[in-house]
């Protein structure tokens, strides 16, 4: 069996930590891990598969005899030190905005686009998480009629913004179980009891940073620039995984029952679509799990051939972690841009 060694740029972070799992969990043909991260974490240690791993300080010189690196530390660390892992020979998976929309990029969701896994020169990108959540969710219907026009509404949840996000929302429920002053110091405004319809900063034309990842990255990854996307991205006070509310207008029309028989049918997605018997997603469900989940499937009584549908997926796992080890499975099954001779176990 051939086995790769693997580095995660970023492994103290909560993305980061959840690829050291996923890859533990899916059995992936680890031969060396190596876990990086700043140097105040360094020294750390970490368990995987009964040994403990020391966290080393990340630098460019961290890649030699690197086969895959996986990166989750940001754009500014991505920009600065993923050249110097492909320079050393890896093959960088990189979780961040850094080269999602670089043309010589492949932006990869594996249950969509893992034929544009070939294009690469070193880098893959893995797209927004909203943006793969809802893109596992297109595919199915998309290949049985092209999908016009989107409007999508995204729940998004403090996983979202990380660990400082989840533990902000956290300790404003704890302090308010106590009686005690509700702090605001990570997001705009209180999120406990709350939503807050603004995620990422505002651009020139009144959309998001965030709204507009759901845009381009849609057009990248279907390969169709002429796909239209109408998104609004809110953070809502779910602990983790991330909810959309999706409404597409199709070229042919695909009734509810024929939505729910190609989505039953797809890769990574399982339907939920029982509302007599309050049978839906829900991030309550959805969270620590891989697949993603769709229901409330209906159709859209405004648009002749026009559907609506909900879907949840865990954001840190299928929207980040888990997507980015399943780009590095497709890669050590085609065995495409790998060094030549892997370590051999």
């Amino acid at each position: 069996m051939k086995l790769y060694n693997v580095a995660i740029a970023g492994a103290t972070g909560a993305v980061g930590e959840e690829m050291r799992a996923v890859l533990e969990q899916r059995n992936f043909p680890v031969g060396n891990l190596k876990l990086l991260a700043s140097a105040r974490s360094a020294g750390k240690r970490f368990s995987y598969k009964g040994a403990e791993i020391a966290v080393e300080e990340l630098t460019k010189d961290s890649f030699k005899d690197v086969d895959i690196a996986l990166f989750s530390a940001g754009g500014s660390i991505s920009r600065e030190f993923a050249p110097a892992a492909v320079e050393a020979g890896a093959i960088v998976v990189d979780n961040s905005s850094a080269f999602r929309m670089d043309p010589d990029v492949p932006l990869i969701v594996p249950e969509v686009n893992p034929e544009d896994i070939k294009k690469h020169k070193g880098i893959i990108a893995n797209p927004n998480c909203t943006t793969t959540i809802m893109l596992v969710a297109l595919k199915p219907l998309y290949d049985y009629s092209r999908v016009k026009r989107i409007v999508v509404s995204t729940y998004q949840s403090a996983s979202g913004a990380g660990a400082k996000g989840m533990d902000e929302l956290l300790n404003q429920a704890k302090a308010f179980a106590a009686g005690q002053p509700i702090n605001v110091e990570f997001f705009a405004y209180q999120l406990l009891f709350n939503l807050i319809p603004h995620i990422d900063v505002f651009q020139d034309n009144g959309y998001t940073k965030e709204e507009m990842k759901m845009v381009n990255e849609t057009r990248k990854i279907m390969g169709d620039a002429e796909i239209q996307v109408s998104p609004t991205c809110v953070r809502v006070s779910a602990i983790r995984a991330h909810s959309e509310a999706i409404n597409v207008e199709t070229e042919k029309k695909i009734t509810p029952e024929k939505a729910r028989e190609l989505f039953a049918a797809a890769p990574g997605l399982q339907v939920i679509d029982d509302p007599a018997n309050k049978q839906y997603p829900m991030p309550l469900f959805a969270s620590g799990q891989d697949d993603c989940f769709v229901g409330r499937i209906r159709e859209d009584l405004s648009c002749e051939n026009g559907l609506n549908f909900w879907v949840v997926g865990d954001q840190i796992r299928k929207g980040a972690a888990l997507n980015a080890v399943q780009i590095a499975e497709e890669l050590v099954k085609a065995e495409v841009g790998l060094r030549k001779s892997p370590l051999i176990g």
